[in-house]
């Protein structure tokens, strides 16, 4: 059962308007928002709740420079006003790591480089969960990251393992959702419709 009830931002509107300060905070928070979005992967973007506007305008300033990519992002804040923020935002997060099973991934991950640093047998585990790993890029970077650490060096190479396990656990993620979605019965929307007068 749906309840219809009138939305009290409205009568505050009525009562009230916001003061400038306030409103120029929200606008910069929906242009900090933008430009978040803008910084995602094309994989990434599609997995947002957009208006079909705001994904173009968004895809448009990810190949902007400079002064033409500031204007998009300003427009992109003026379209972002019009829409609810909240559905953008939890969706940010889970690609933050803020959701706890995106944590508890990110700590599954960080304790897989830990003991690949430790053992350079773990490659096998990762060759056996990932497939498509490329290993040899993996033995150098282990090889580099354990320099760094020796010379107490930036740990550039100790990153950037974990940036291609994360990859990997996002290429795997996708596919898995995209197998799920692909096994969907068809007629699954049917009865959901069917359910809705």
């Amino acid at each position: 059962m749906r309840h219809h009830h009138s939305d009290p931002a409205d009568e505050d509107d009525v009562l009230e308007p916001p003061s400038k300060s306030s409103r120029k905070r929200e606008m910069q928070a929906l242009q900090d928002l933008g430009e978040q979005l803008v910084a995602l992967s094309s994989e990434r973007l599609k997995k947002v709740p957009l208006p079909e506007n705001l994904y173009e305008a968004i895809r448009a300033a990810q190949g902007f420079k400079m002064e033409a990519r500031r204007r998009q992002l300003q427009y992109i804040g003026k379209l972002m006003r019009k829409i609810d923020p909240e559905p953008i935002q939890a969706q940010l997060d889970i690609f933050a790591g803020n959701s706890a099973a995106e944590v508890a991934k990110m700590h599954r991950l960080e304790r897989l480089r830990e003991q690949l640093l430790e053992d350079e047998q773990t490659i096998g585990t990762i060759a056996e969960t990932w497939p498509e790993a490329d290993l040899q890029y993996l033995r150098t970077l282990r090889r580099n990251a354990l320099k760094e650490r020796e010379a107490a060096r930036p740990p550039k190479s100790f990153r950037e393992i974990f940036r291609v396990l994360r990859e990997l656990q996002e290429t795997s993620d996708a596919a898995a959702e995209a197998e799920a979605e692909a096994e969907r019965p068809a007629d699954e929307d049917v009865t959901e419709q069917g359910s809705n007068p």
